[in-house]
């Protein structure tokens, strides 16, 4: 969609460009260079644009300083001229991140050019390189997390591995015959 977007507001300027040059003969390199840069801007502002999903799942980043595992600090701040658009801070690293939809409903920040991705789950968070295929920052957790994580340590949820009781699977197994009887 933001590709198609672009190719458009890329031909109508070229279509422009030319009914200009065709009117004026004589337009100097300096204008055709302006014109080629407002061109380059304005496909790297539609790129840039994010989708109404995408600035829903901005809204639920945790922001601030989220102290991690083996003493590692990453810094999440929102970009104030970029609604979306997220700067992280690990170490020496900094990376320009924004949100992706994911099938499984965990928030992901991307920095494509660097390969990083921020993955924040309901009780942690984890940054890492897919170039390197390595973590740089793991069990990264906000306030909001901490309470996540101590109340699924005093109540764990059931593992999809575990077998389901008998009378469960009983019941569930008679309710979907007697589903299908009427």
């Amino acid at each position: 969609m933001k590709i198609q977007f672009a190719l458009l507001l890329l031909i109508a300027a070229t279509q422009i460009a030319s009914a200009q040059t065709a009117a004026k003969p004589s337009t100097s390199r300096q204008e055709l260079n302006s014109k080629a840069n407002q061109m380059a801007a304005g496909i790297r502002a539609a790129e840039a644009a994010l989708s109404p999903a995408e600035l829903a799942i901005a809204q639920r980043v945790q922001l601030g300083r989220l102290p991690c595992e083996l003493g590692v600090i990453v810094t999440l701040a929102a970009d104030p001229r970029a609604p979306g658009y997220f700067d992280v801070a690990v170490r020496n690293l900094k990376f320009r991140m924004f949100p992706v939809e994911t099938t499984t409903g965990a928030i992901r920040l991307e920095d494509r050019k660097a390969g990083a991705v921020w993955l924040q789950l309901a009780n942690k968070s984890m940054l890492m390189n897919q170039k390197l295929g390595q973590r740089l920052a793991d069990a990264c957790v906000s306030a909001d997390q901490a309470i996540v994580a101590e109340s699924l340590n005093r109540n764990p949820a059931p593992s999809v591995l575990d077998a389901q009781p008998a009378a469960a699977v009983a019941t569930t197994a008679s309710e979907a015959i007697g589903s299908t009887a009427k």
